[in-house]
């Protein structure tokens, strides 16, 4: 090992040992994230348990738990169960908390029973970045893309399956059949322990066949025409995805993003597979976020609807669509790619849309702040968090 660096000996003993903030550099973005939660009002913003009982157990502060989350969504640690773990060994994390360690149901649960709270602070991230002026220009572009859901495909349940499965069953039906009045006709020694497995399946085939007439009907009673057959999330939908030319069970989280700096000025998770419905929504909804009395706000040919367009005109946003198609995607197809890129391969991890809506919430907020950071430095954007509870 010589002629190498060499590092400490695992046993050796520190006499002075170093205090944990001197591990976090004065540049460090965990310190943004310590300074922005402790200017926050959260009793106001409606998270629970920010003012303790009196009696009882103590609990976490949910300033902790959101601090834990904020980081976890900015280094793309959503996982309760890794939250969990990196608390315990992640000298950052550490220093944020003040070597705070809840258990992963206690992490959990914050995020499952605040979702109101974090996405009222979302917001409040929102109007940090219009009080710094980053949303002069008054323009956004609208776009949604689909996200895929916990939930799986083959537990997704359209006519169009059900009338496949359907024609499959009756094909085995068929099979079966043909084989008893073979069986029948040749009288072989074990024909009685044959025919009685064939009928067994038959009849097993048959209430799988009654089962999803069942379903046929009550797809016929839901606007959508879908019904996902599992508890793990009922209001996943069936999507086409463009992007790989398939479908996927998700969901369709419309954004609205500032031309200038590409910040999310506005999201909305919906399970509505379309862009039809979604223009003045959008737009309405921005131009709230941005205070602004005028707005122009661009998007793609799938939010051609007339009706939608009028609204826009009423309001006081002169909306482009569908032609301005390379300001809109060099402007909103970057923020997709980038969040579905700090997702991973599963993309959400909670269940049902309010849930979902939590989560997307946390990836805007992480992604937000990320580009604030990008665009005025570390030092401008630790003193403009110190204003928020101004």
């Amino acid at each position: 090992m010589k002629r190498f660096i060499q590092g400490e000996s695992r046993e050796q003993v520190a006499l002075l040992p170093e205090c944990l903030d001197d591990y976090i550099g004065q540049d460090n973005p965990v310190r943004i994230v310590d300074a922005f939660v402790e200017e926050l009002d959260l009793l106001s913003l409606g998270f629970g348990g920010a003012d303790p009982a009196p009696t009882g157990r103590p609990a976490y502060h949910p300033g902790v738990l959101l601090k834990l989350y904020i980081y976890g969504y900015l280094n793309r640690i959503q996982s309760s169960r890794r939250l969990e773990r990196e608390a315990q060994r992640n000298v950052e994390l550490m220093w944020l908390t003040g070597r705070l360690a809840p258990d992963f149901k206690t992490i959990a649960d914050f995020r499952h029973d605040n979702g109101s709270g974090i996405r009222n602070v979302c917001r409040r991230f929102i109007g940090l970045c219009r009080e710094l002026k980053l949303f002069t220009q008054a323009i956004v572009a609208i776009d949604g893309s689909e996200f895929k859901a916990v939930n799986s495909r083959d537990r997704n349940v359209t006519p169009a399956k059900i009338d496949a499965r359907q024609r499959q069953i009756e094909q085995s039906i068929q099979r079966y059949l043909d084989a008893l009045e073979t069986a029948d006709r040749t009288q072989p020694a074990d024909v009685e322990a044959k025919t009685e497995r064939l009928q067994d399946k038959i009849r097993t085939l048959r209430a799988q066949m009654r089962q999803l007439d069942e379903t046929q009907e009550q797809l016929k009673k839901l606007p959508d025409g879908q019904i996902s057959t599992t508890d793990t999330d009922t209001d996943a939908r069936s999507m086409v995805s463009q992007a790989k030319g398939s479908g996927l069970v998700g969901y369709n989280v419309q954004t609205a993003v500032d031309a200038k700096h590409h910040l999310i000025v506005a999201h909305e998770v919906t399970n509505i597979g379309n862009d039809r419905a979604q223009l003045s929504k959008m737009a309405k909804a921005a131009r709230e976020a941005m205070d602004t009395k005028k707005l122009q706000a661009f998007a793609d040919r799938g939010y051609f609807n007339g009706t939608e367009l009028k609204a826009c005109e009423d309001a006081g946003i002169t909306a482009f669509v569908p032609k301005p198609m390379t300001l809109r995607r060099r402007t909103v197809e970057h923020v997709f790619g980038t969040l579905k890129h700090w997702m991973g391969s599963t993309h959400f991890l909670t269940k049902t849309l309010a849930h979902v809506g939590t989560e997307m919430s946390l990836h805007v907020l992480a992604y937000n702040l990320k580009r604030v950071v990008a665009i005025l430095g570390i030092k401008k954007t630790m003193k403009a968090v110190r204003l928020v509870g101004a």
